[in-house]
């Protein structure tokens, strides 16, 4: 027969744990580079070019008990970027558009999270945040859809896909030249394969 000061003991310590589990913190992921980048497409002189930036770094963080409060940061090196032709390559990196020698990094931080239907990302939501491109800090909105892969169980959240879809005007962040040959308009078309930290 238990002592009431055991019993006690013990109620205090299932109410402690219950609260610890409540207010989980936040989880860690780490992305996996080989499974992760950032692609764009934009129109040049009638015809549809598209090209890819790889993603060098993402901090992640996964609230499961609350998924608006998830946060994510992610760095893209806009040197390595890659296109179908060299020419146009050579042109995306010049100082008239991306400027990748001045500005070699493209940054994304997310500043808040609208949830789609039934409060999952999975079903669609939507990603607000602030996007420095060429030195040049402007609010974005992406289209965002979270995923698990294929035949992983419900609550296995190791290995998540991110996809993350929106625009913006290359204007807007002073990548104006070729404004005769390229449409102001650039389709964004983010891929990102992230891993649960230890």
């Amino acid at each position: 027969m238990t002592s009431p000061l055991t019993r006690r003991m013990f109620i205090a310590a299932a109410l402690s744990a219950l609260a610890g589990a409540g207010h989980a913190r936040p989880q860690s992921y780490e992305l996996v580079a080989e499974g992760s980048r950032v692609a764009f497409i934009f129109t040049s002189n009638g015809a549809s070019q598209s090209g890819t930036v790889p993603v060098q770094r993402a901090d992640i963080l996964v609230d499961r008990q609350n998924l608006s409060n998830s946060t994510a940061q992610v760095t893209a090196d806009v040197r390595k970027v890659r296109s179908g032709l060299l020419l146009i390559t050579q042109a995306i990196k010049s100082p008239e558009l991306l400027d990748a020698a001045t500005h070699p990094m493209v940054r994304f931080t997310s500043t808040r999270i609208r949830l789609g239907a039934n409060g999952r990302i999975s079903e669609g939501a939507q990603i607000e945040g602030q996007l420095t491109l060429r030195g040049v800090t402007r609010p974005i909105t992406l289209d965002a859809v979270l995923s698990r892969p294929a035949g992983t169980a419900p609550d296995d959240l190791s290995v998540l896909f991110i996809q993350l879809n929106g625009e913006l005007s290359r204007a807007a962040y002073g990548a104006s030249g070729y404004a005769g040959l390229a449409d102001d308009t650039v389709l964004l078309d983010i891929r990102a394969e992230i891993r649960a930290r230890a």
